[in-house]
């Protein structure tokens, strides 16, 4: 991959030295500046860097000016933007024009972590994705051809299908994660269901990363939405099941796949969406991936609730047995230790290395 070529704008001379410090740490090539005037030339420069963070005390005519400016010149440069905004409402517009890509507080390390390594990846895998498309368009070719690329083929469009959900999952920083999570969920419960075949449990899984595929048809104004959805923007959020479905079929998707994607909402008394399937008419995989998914939403963060343990999952999900959740899904997730669920998420789940040494770099600077 590419190194990082990131520009820092900041006025204060403390807090600039922390922030190159904090961004030498990712192993990314740094130039600091104190002001956009200092940095105007290089900003010129299209493609001269992979990321802005500037540090805007005030958002006013002058900057916004400026900040719409470097966008339109600069469309795929993302800028994070460092700032203690009091309105709220100025923050969430520019976020959901573009202008901005990500806004935290200078007192956050977390946040700006957070902002950084999404940046960082996302960028890393939109390269990744264009060298494993343009490679499997190749081999789509060549297979015709010739039957031995097969394998070939396969592993590329495997690592394709997870590096496309990760990139989704980046779309919100809080749910990173989420759909490796619930595919290794999903394939421990049909294990305990006695599900032993190889091939499906992988079709598990791969539905399981899947599942949101039709999100991407959603816009964030709807997606990433504070205030409760409407009834228009709500019907809208039920559309991506059938989204999804209609995306992946042109690909390659075998029953279990697309039985996960366009099924996974359905619940087991029939109040599910978008068909409303009762009972065993809900197939075996999406009953399966129902109990995952909401297994990882109860035990994960969110920004409007603190996640909840395990016991609490339990309890959530055995009351929900008969209604939401196919009693036998229910009774082969109760049938495992909740250590050993716990474990899983544990191995699972990507975490923030080191906040501690990054807050400290941040404690030497002036608010």
């Amino acid at each position: 991959m590419s190194q990082n070529k990131v520009l820092i704008v900041e006025e204060n001379e403390k807090r600039r030295e922390s922030l190159v410090t904090f961004l030498q740490d990712l192993a990314s090539d740094v130039t600091a500046f104190s002001s956009f005037s200092e940095a105007s030339r290089l900003l010129e420069s299209k493609n001269r860097f992979s990321l802005l963070v500037v540090s805007l005390p005030l958002f006013n005519g002058h900057n916004l000016k400026i900040l719409r400016n470097l966008k339109k010149n600069n469309s795929d440069l993302p800028i994070i933007v460092l700032s203690k905004l009091e309105n709220h409402d100025l923050g969430i517009s520019l976020l959901k024009k573009g202008i901005i890509d990500h806004l935290t507080s200078p007192d956050h390390p977390a946040g700006i972590f957070s902002a950084l390594k999404n940046e960082f990846k996302k960028k890393d895998l939109i390269e990744q994705n264009k060298f494993y498309m343009q490679n499997l368009r190749k081999l789509r070719l060549e297979h015709t051809r010739n039957m031995r690329h097969a394998l070939e083929l396969e592993e590329i469009y495997n690592t394709t299908l997870e590096n496309l959900m990760n990139a989704l999952d980046l779309r919100d920083v809080e749910t990173f994660g989420h759909s490796r999570t619930v595919a290794k969920y999903s394939q421990v419960i049909a294990e305990l269901l006695g599900i032993k075949d190889r091939t499906t449990l992988d079709n598990i899984r791969k539905g399981a990363l899947l599942h949101d595929v039709g999100k991407i048809a959603i816009p964030d104004s709807i997606l990433k939405k504070e205030d409760c959805l409407t009834t228009e923007e709500w019907e809208k959020i039920k559309l991506h099941p059938s989204l999804g479905f209609g995306l992946i079929k042109e690909i390659k998707m075998v029953k279990e796949v697309g039985n996960i994607i366009l099924y996974h909402h359905e619940r087991y008394d029939g109040s599910g969406y978008p068909h409303g399937l009762k009972r065993e008419n809900i197939p075996l995989e999406a009953r399966i991936f129902a109990l995952a998914d909401a297994l990882d939403a109860i035990t994960s963060y969110r920004p409007y609730r603190r996640e909840r343990d395990f016991r609490t999952a339990k309890k959530e999900i055995q009351g929900n047995s008969g209604s939401q959740f196919d009693p036998k899904m229910v009774k082969a997730f109760c049938s495992l230790d909740l250590k050993n669920w716990e474990r899983i998420r544990f191995e699972t789940t990507t975490l923030i290395p080191s906040l501690e040494k990054f807050s400290e770099l941040f404690k030497r600077k002036n608010v």
